[in-house]
């Protein structure tokens, strides 16, 4: 049997779409479709139940998928491996996430592994929203992403990364004008007065606060609106209003009193992280990694 016809099998059967097989195997989507054809013709057995949106595999899909992928992800890590062992070759990870988490986190701890005390590779970054930087590792177009949604479906794969506390702060003018230092539990009206600070003119982050420490929906609006949680700090510091944010990137402005927490739940709110990959590109050295190194070193970041 072709091995090209069963990559091409198993990464529509991963993807669940002979368009997005198409886009990671550099292919056109008829060239996909005459390469499933001929395999179902081979066997005898269709593969794929074509639908409006996608394809399902069928009974027998699934089970050569089972049997084929293992043995086709060992032979990438083969072949990857001698590229590895290749000085001549630097492989570059094209890594995607949230602008914040990535560049006060991730990169980081993933430079270590290039430059002079590299391991082979080098390192390319993109921003994005969960969606974009999903997308666009279905795609092909990032080896690894750090989201805080985890993907469903077979195509990627997600392993929880590390969890972020998020804490509910504002410049100390405003906690001086409250008069309740911390505020109790049941405080949601004596902030309702407050201008806010956000990310989206959703509130993502407020919202999210305000449903898990208060049980409630804030009713307030924004006041300024940034996309980008660093200026968020930055303008609540400046007394625009109050803000929630991640403890790791509030933690030196909480500690230099340029901005103070209002409140302080037993239970804070949290956001899980996640490490995502296309499933069984584990298989290739760099990437493996470069997971392996932040799964590491996320256990140093409560």
């Amino acid at each position: 049997m072709d091995l090209a016809l069963l990559r091409t099998f198993v990464t529509v059967h991963r993807a669940d779409s002979f368009t997005r097989a198409a886009a990671l195997l550099g292919l056109s989507q008829p060239a996909v479709t005459s390469q499933i054809r001929t395999l179902e013709r081979q066997l005898g057995r269709p593969l794929f139940l074509r639908q409006a949106r996608g394809v399902t595999p069928t009974t027998i899909g699934d089970e050569l998928a089972h049997k084929a992928a293992p043995h086709l992800d060992a032979l990438m890590e083969i072949a990857e491996s001698g590229l590895e062992h290749d000085e001549s070759v630097l492989r570059t990870l094209h890594l995607a996430g949230p602008p914040e988490f990535t560049a006060e986190r991730a990169l980081p701890a993933l430079v270590e592994l290039t430059g002079d005390h590299g391991q082979g590779f080098a390192l390319r970054t993109s921003f994005g929203n969960a969606v974009e930087t999903l997308e666009g590792l279905a795609a092909g177009r990032h080896d690894l992403a750090i989201s805080t949604v985890r993907p469903r479906g077979a195509l990627l794969t997600a392993t929880a990364l590390c969890d972020e506390e998020h804490v509910l702060v504002a410049a100390p003018r405003w906690a001086g004008r409250l008069g309740v230092e911390p505020l109790p539990h049941k405080a949601a009206p004596a902030l309702e007065n407050l201008p806010v600070v956000e990310v989206h003119e959703s509130l993502p982050f407020v919202c999210r606060y305000w449903a898990s420490v208060y049980d409630s929906r804030p009713s307030a609006s924004g006041t300024v609106i940034v996309p980008d949680l660093r200026a968020v700090l930055a303008c609540a510091a400046a007394a625009a209003g109050l803000a929630v944010l991640p403890r790791y990137l509030c933690a030196e402005a909480l500690e230099r009193g340029e901005v103070v927490a209002l409140h302080e739940p037993a239970v804070p709110p949290l956001r899980t992280y996640f490490l995502v990959v296309r499933t069984g590109t584990l298989a290739m050295p760099h990437i493996a990694r470069a997971h392996e190194w932040l799964l590491g070193a996320a256990v140093g970041w409560g």
